[in-house]
């Protein structure tokens, strides 16, 4: 208490503050709520893993072959893996679209898709025009959604594409890219230059839907697009957001619905895009002020075509 008292009388109330039962509770609290952070962080990313695995092992003894989901009268829906993931690793959207009447098409020449993103884009936009497709809505994890952007916005075939649903893609890169052996993994780093082309063009994003985790183990600058309709999930993951029910809903929303007005059609979406201001009417919000973080301009060309 003395000592207490002689840091008042001294005006050295920081210290003062410091020798106080209440300082003392406030800092115990503080870390006993950092450290559940981290356990819940490492909890999500092993629950991730555990997804992971056991879809690339389910995705090795499946035998669905590519046409066996090409039936149903609603729009077509074209899907895209991301890096490593077979296109059966997506199945259970895969299923769940097809009983809803959506012919789902799937990309057999993907592989595992290691390719670099300007070749993965090349084989979606050939495989648009050979299949005669129209009002496409295209189904893309990860790396699938840069693949996805490439063609809405350089592909030849980008005409045919209503529009995307992109899960945990890395629009801006991931700074862990850089720490990465090969090259079909350091692509991803911020500065690889078709991040920056991409990042460039921002037309196509108020055709996308981007679903996220708010703790994305791989991608820590997160997925959010400006001019995109973003859809944060209160959850973390990488891989195991592709079964979340918010996940699945706007996936739905998109195929059934389409982009009536750019942004706002899915299910806890947040309106983006140049008609802003109507997609907040059509949902019966305030039609605020334009987006601080606004997107426009026109889309560069692709200096590869």
């Amino acid at each position: 208490m003395e000592r207490h008292r002689a840091a008042e009388s001294s005006g050295d109330t920081t210290n003062a503050r410091a020798a106080t039962p209440e300082s003392a509770d406030a800092a115990q609290l503080h870390g006993g709520l950092r450290r559940g952070g981290l356990l819940r962080r490492l909890g999500w990313w092993i629950a991730d893993y555990a997804y992971a695995l056991r879809w690339q092992a389910r995705a090795l003894w499946d035998r669905s072959g590519p046409r066996d989901f090409l039936s149903g009268s609603g729009c077509p829906v074209v899907v895209i893996p991301g890096v490593y993931e077979p296109w059966r690793f997506m199945l259970p959207l895969i299923r769940r679209l097809h009983r809803d009447g959506h012919p789902v098409h799937v990309l057999d020449p993907l592989r595992s898709n290691r390719v670099p993103v300007v070749e993965g884009a090349r084989i979606v936009d050939e495989y648009l025009a050979a299949a005669g497709l129209a009002d496409v809505v295209l189904l893309a994890h990860s790396k699938g959604g840069l693949i996805g952007k490439h063609v809405m916005a350089f592909g030849r075939q980008a005409e045919r594409v209503r529009g995307m649903v992109a899960v945990a893609a890395p629009f801006g890169g991931s700074r862990y890219a850089r720490y990465l052996l090969g090259r079909t993994l350091r692509a991803f780093s911020p500065v690889d230059p078709t991040i920056v082309l991409l990042a460039e063009a921002p037309d196509a994003n108020s055709r996308i839907v981007s679903v996220y985790a708010r703790f994305d183990p791989h991608i820590p600058e997160g997925s959010a697009l400006a001019g995109a309709c973003n859809v944060p999930i209160d959850t973390g993951g990488h891989f195991r957001i592709l079964d979340n029910v918010k996940t699945v809903a706007a996936v739905r929303e998109a195929a059934d619905h389409g982009w009536g007005a750019p942004g706002c059609s899915a299910p806890g979406g947040t309106c983006g895009g140049a008609d802003e201001q109507q997609c907040r009417s059509d949902r019966g919000e305030p039609r605020g002020a334009q987006r601080a973080d606004g997107a426009g301009g026109g889309a560069p060309r692709d200096p590869a075509r």
